[in-house]
């Protein structure tokens, strides 16, 4: 129903005005208790433990969809396993120029350079100390566009302070291609300095948060033994592979189009396998040292599970929530489940042995 009806019906407005819309919706009264009717799926089979933290389930909803918190606790009716809200920055900005998102129908795909247009740490603070429900909630943080790079230490920290208590961890956003200049904060020397401080304040807390870092899909195998060096050296929690990609390579919708849509970081199902790729990359190079968080491209239950092959121990959606609907994150729980199953079996059923 969703792809044959709702989504042609929503893909004929602007996206930024339907996602609006999208918001408004799901604060209406009892809408919670129809997503759970519809969509919820819970499972003892679902359940993991990553970096100290027990998630009912590995799917989650990646940053960018509730930038504000307004809606987590609605979100979390339909069953993800943890919401990343974000990219949340110490003063309240608008963000890019309209229009600043772009529907690559062909390549079920999106760009946006939306510009981390949100509330502000306070205001987002604020909203999460009302959010109710057994999901977690990740606060992605980043610094405002009008602050220098070599201040950016002190909006992470204002974030990291103000969120600290309403976040049960943190995703440290370097790797936006929409905000001028952070990128380069991934590099090797400013980016150990940012962890470093974070890494000092997270310790004199009585209980110290697990900190990831969100990366860029464009590093090249270089820079991500750094990230990987970096991670290890420092005691961060995990990585999530990957931001958005500044490529356009391969793409069917025609080039002129892309081409007038400008700069923004493109998601969707062409990134999928560069994402896996990375993904596979950390994981097999660290050795598995630490978590992955594994998004970009998951449009089926069958690009879930080739993130988790890869090295990935939570996956999160976005772009496939857009094109596939609530109903992805329920077969890719499906899925989940039935792959368990498998293995118990496999692991139950008895070896032929030789005569």
């Amino acid at each position: 129903m969703y792809k044959n009806l709702i989504r042609k019906i929503l893909f004929r407005f602007d996206p930024e005005k339907v996602h609006r819309l999208v918001i408004f919706l799901l604060r209406l009264p009892l809408i919670d208790l129809i997503l759970k009717l519809f969509y919820r799926l819970e499972h003892p089979a679902l359940h993991r433990e990553v970096f100290g933290l027990r998630f009912k389930n590995p799917v989650g909803l990646a940053a960018g969809f509730d930038k504000n918190a307004e809606v987590v606790s609605r979100l979390g009716a339909i069953g993800f396993g943890f919401i990343e809200i974000g990219t949340v920055t110490p003063r309240p900005q608008e963000g890019n120029p309209k229009p600043r998102i772009f529907r690559l129908v062909e390549d079920q795909a999106l760009i946006n350079r939306m510009g981390f247009n949100n509330d502000g740490a306070v205001a987002v603070a604020h909203r999460l100390q009302k959010r109710r429900g057994d999901f977690l909630v990740a606060g992605n943080i980043g610094k405002n566009k009008t602050t220098p790079n070599p201040e950016a230490l002190r909006d992470y920290q204002y974030c990291f302070e103000t969120l600290f208590e309403y976040v049960d961890f943190f995703v440290v956003n370097v790797s936006s291609p929409n905000t001028p200049g952070l990128r380069q904060l991934q590099e090797k020397e400013p980016l150990k300095q940012l962890l470093q401080h974070l890494q000092k304040l997270n310790k004199t807390k009585p209980q110290p948060k697990p900190i990831l870092l969100k990366i860029a899909p464009d590093l090249n195998e270089e820079q991500l033994d750094e990230i990987i060096e970096l991670v290890q050296e420092l005691e961060i929690d995990g990585v999530v592979a990957t931001n958005t990609t500044v490529g356009r390579e391969n793409l069917k919708t025609d080039p002129q189009r892309v081409e007038e849509m400008g700069e923004g970081g493109l998601s969707g199902v062409p990134l999928r396998e560069r994402s896996t790729e990375v993904i596979r990359y950390l994981h097999r190079q660290s050795k598995g040292a630490f978590p992955i968080i594994g998004v970009g491209g998951i449009h089926s239950p069958e690009d879930a599970l080739e993130k988790l092959s890869a090295g990935a121990s939570l996956v999160e959606i976005y772009t496939g929530f857009i094109y596939e609907g609530p109903g992805l994150l329920k077969r890719i729980k499906k899925q989940l489940i039935a792959q368990k199953e498998k293995d118990i079996r496999q692991e139950d059923s008895p070896i032929d042995k030789p005569e």
